[in-house]
């Protein structure tokens, strides 16, 4: 009898498990089936737990002291900030999901790149929801590539932009009157000002990005299909302008090419020190703190390449497979894209990083307090930005920067 009884409950054990899947499954799809004002409405009263990086007290700040009393006071949602990397929270997710933990503990990630890419294929994500967003749709749009693809990695509505930053130039305007503005005009004043630029070893993420602009040059009409999967057809139509401009500069560069600073703290020593008069990296705003410090010259401004643009590097949140709040999490995303969310979060005295929504589809108000925003001297505007603003590319083609610029520039 013992053992029929055990027979039985594990049976019946395997059934209830069965139909736990089953209706988790479906009641994925019957949120994602409800429309916007209904989702909305079951969010009040609830709480959404934000699994994030907390090791910058500017972005805590915008979250704890600015988004979360706005969520409290709009939505009756408490936000509850949980600071963990995010390859922590990445495992966690594994964790669950092979031990088929279908009622989790995290609502929204925040994630991009290969950490995207590896959720997607182990299939820990909740679906896709980033169309039934209405601020997604009013100023993103489906159509943008940072809404299709996440560094080579096709998004399918699984992730949301929630932020982004642009590589930029900086130069000592004390030198320089007037900056190129095209990479033909930078390579002349390269030519015209031997031993005052240089950029960083490619082995750095810096590094390897000035290379991807002169790739994204030499493609040219394909450009588009760069933030596509890496191609090698891509490939073979941009890498003789690459190499050809990379070989005709390193005379010019400082020590003659010899030699390259191995990360962007040390391009940003030899600019401070005025070895070299220009430096660059990723975020339009990260020069400011920087000039406050005394680290660059008060002098520096910053510049962007019109031809071919300016790379950004966009990140995203998305809903894990087994968010216990999957309402909540969609309406606490959505807000966080909204024009007023994004524009606080520009506030260099709040975070300081730029903005997701396409500046032209804003309407004139909030393009106008863009504008009036005070993000510091060097700071480009954000219509420049958005306007000459390219993807970033499938990890395949950093790779292949690597392995080729080792073998045709540093060791020639």
């Amino acid at each position: 009898m013992k053992l029929k009884f055990m027979i039985c409950m594990v049976a019946l054990f395997f059934i209830v498990a069965c139909g736990n899947n089953d209706r988790s499954t479906s009641s994925n799809e019957e949120v994602l089936d409800k429309d916007w004002d209904e989702i909305v409405k079951t969010t009040e009263g609830s709480k959404v737990n934000l699994f994030m990086w907390g090791g910058d007290e500017g972005i805590n700040q915008y979250i704890d002291d600015w988004a979360t009393p706005h969520l409290k006071e709009k939505y009756g949602i408490t936000l509850k900030r949980q600071p963990m990397n995010t390859e922590e929270f990445m495992q966690k997710l594994l964790t669950e999901k092979k031990a088929n933990k279908r009622n989790g503990t995290i609502d929204v990630i925040w994630i991009n790149g290969a950490n995207f890419k590896n959720a997607k294929q182990a299939d820990l994500l909740f679906g896709s929801f980033s169309k039934k967003l209405p601020h997604f749709q009013n100023y993103i749009g489906t159509d943008n590539q940072i809404a299709l693809f996440d560094q080579g990695t096709k998004i399918d509505g699984l992730e949301a932009p929630w932020g982004n930053v642009q590589y930029v130039f900086y130069y000592n305007s004390t030198h320089v009157d007037h900056p190129p503005s095209t990479l033909e005009e930078l390579k002349q004043w390269i030519h015209d000002h031997p031993g005052k630029f240089t950029y960083p070893n490619v082995s750095d993420f810096t590094g390897n990005t000035f290379v991807k602009h002169l790739l994204v040059k030499g493609v040219g009409e394909k450009s588009a299909l760069m933030a596509e999967e890496y191609s090698k057809e891509v490939i073979q139509s941009g890498e003789e302008y690459v190499w050809s401009y990379l070989e005709e500069i390193k005379p010019d560069l400082w020590r003659e090419g010899e030699t390259y600073p191995e990360s962007l703290t040390k391009l940003d020593t030899l600019y401070n020190q005025g070895e070299v008069w220009m430096t660059m990296g990723f975020n339009e705003a990260r020069a400011e703190s920087l000039i406050e410090n005394g680290t660059f010259p008060k002098s520096t401004k910053s510049f962007i390449l019109k031809d071919p643009g300016s790379i950004s590097n966009t990140h995203y949140l998305s809903i894990p497979f087994n968010s216990p709040n999957p309402e909540g999490a969609m309406t606490v995303i959505n807000f966080l894209e909204s024009p007023e969310a994004q524009i606080a979060k520009m506030d260099p005295a709040m975070w300081g990083e730029g903005t997701v929504l396409n500046f032209n589809k804003l309407d004139k108000a909030d393009q106008e307090q863009i504008k009036n925003l005070n993000r510091g001297d060097s700071v480009l505007s954000t219509e420049l930005l958005s306007n000459n603003q390219l993807p970033d590319l499938d990890t395949g083609y950093t790779e292949w920067i690597n392995n080729e610029w080792a073998k045709r520039i540093f060791e020639q």
